[in-house]
């Protein structure tokens, strides 16, 4: 049975799946090649005047099974994704599409666990607990590993009079976790300092079935049927995997100990572990940053809260380009989701799709939602005396 509808009128949802197989295979070329993300959103809103509607999503057919979602693109009805007592987060983190489980050992890391399920919330404790019990290193590691990375991109920058800044950002980022869980340098183990290129190549070959490679357009068939189509073997990576697997195993004794106290078997928390380290976590500005860090004698959350204009920065850079664009859940009852105009009947086992882009950036919520600069402006006004009364609404 259906929950009682709401003001709004009940409308049958909009879109279609296409003839099967080739429905989604057109879907696949739009969103990949043809049109690309947004165009392959904003088109269909357009067509089908309504910002929630039926569609295939990458990668399927093989790959996945079942593309077939009902999306959801405004600030009313994406929500619905974040409410776990209708929404089932059973296998959805990267979609449509679940990567082996060989390449985590087997298990299904906490990631890819539905809230309901025991081990998340034995996992979730676990790496909350660890974490809150080193919450007075976290920052001192953090600025440690951050100074270390701004040394090597200016060694480069002196040596080849350039710098890339990706490769140190992500070396910084996995070497903060091994020192933060292992309490060991991963260059004192036998990972040395190929660690980041193993899990680049390991996340890599996971989340490849959801993006491009970057060959010549006239070659899009043949990377589509390449990548795809067909799920990618684990073995191009399992030497690597077992290098960063004995790594964490070797130096993270006290992590795994306190794992078993929370009732989880060693190898499976070192799985998730690995999986944790691989996942991918202006003058006003620097002003703001210095004086308050001077104030405080260092970067601490105290310091971070006086940052006001620094959080509302980051605020809305996470609302033009969220984090995490895509948010996945299986309906576990039959529900009805609102949009700003209608209303929607969505049946038990449908899967749900919000790109998030298109909800934080929504026209009937945002006056200029393509504007980055707005808070920034409004705050700077209201600091001159001008109260800014509308800031953040």
């Amino acid at each position: 049975m259906f929950p009682p509808r709401s003001a709004v009128p009940l409308k049958p949802i909009p879109g279609s799946y296409g003839l099967p197989f080739f429905g989604a295979i057109k879907d696949r070329l739009d969103y990949f090649y043809n049109q690309g993300k947004d165009e392959f959103f904003s088109s269909r809103v357009e067509k089908y005047k309504s910002t929630v509607f039926k569609t295939n999503m990458p990668p399927g057919p093989f790959i996945a099974q079942n593309p077939r979602v009902i999306a959801v693109l405004d600030a009313i009805s994406f929500p619905i994704l974040f409410d776990t007592s209708k929404i089932e987060k059973f296998n959805v983190l990267d979609g449509t599409y679940l990567p082996s489980l060989s390449f985590t050992g087997g298990y299904r890391v906490c990631a890819y666990l539905d809230p309901s399920e025991p081990n998340h919330t034995s996992l979730k404790s676990l790496f909350m607990s660890v974490l809150a019990s080193k919450h007075k290193d976290f920052v001192p590691l953090f600025r440690t590993c951050l100074s270390q990375m701004f040394i090597d991109i200016e060694d480069e920058m002196g040596s080849k009079r350039t710098a890339n800044f990706n490769d140190p950002s992500d070396a910084m980022s996995f070497n903060f976790v091994f020192r933060l869980f292992c309490e060991k340098d991963p260059s004192e183990t036998k990972l040395g300092s190929e660690g980041p290129a193993m899990v680049d190549k390991w996340v890599g070959l996971q989340l490849v079935p959801l993006a491009t490679i970057g060959l010549p357009k006239f070659l899009k068939y043949f990377e589509d049927l390449l990548i795809h189509t067909f799920p990618i073997p684990f073995f191009l990576v399992k030497s690597d995997y077992k290098k960063l697997y004995d790594a964490f195993y070797a130096s993270s004794s006290s992590f795994l100990d306190k794992a078993e106290s929370f009732g989880i078997d060693r190898d499976e928390a070192c799985h998730n572990l690995v999986f944790v380290a691989g996942e991918k976590l202006h003058s006003q500005l620097a002003n703001e940053i210095r004086t308050v860090v001077k104030e405080e004698g260092g970067v601490t959350f105290q310091a971070l809260e006086k940052m006001t204009l620094t959080k509302s920065v980051v605020f809305e850079a996470l609302r033009i380009e969220p984090g995490v664009p895509f948010q996945y859940g299986k309906a576990k009852e039959d529900i009805v989701i609102n949009s700003h105009d209608a209303a929607y009947e969505i049946k038990k086992g449908e899967m749900i799709f919000g790109y998030q882009p298109f909800a934080t950036k929504d026209p009937k919520i945002f006056d200029h939602p393509e504007e980055r600069e707005s808070i920034e402006v409004c705050l700077l006004v209201k600091r001159a005396g001008d109260g800014g009364s509308n800031c953040g609404e």
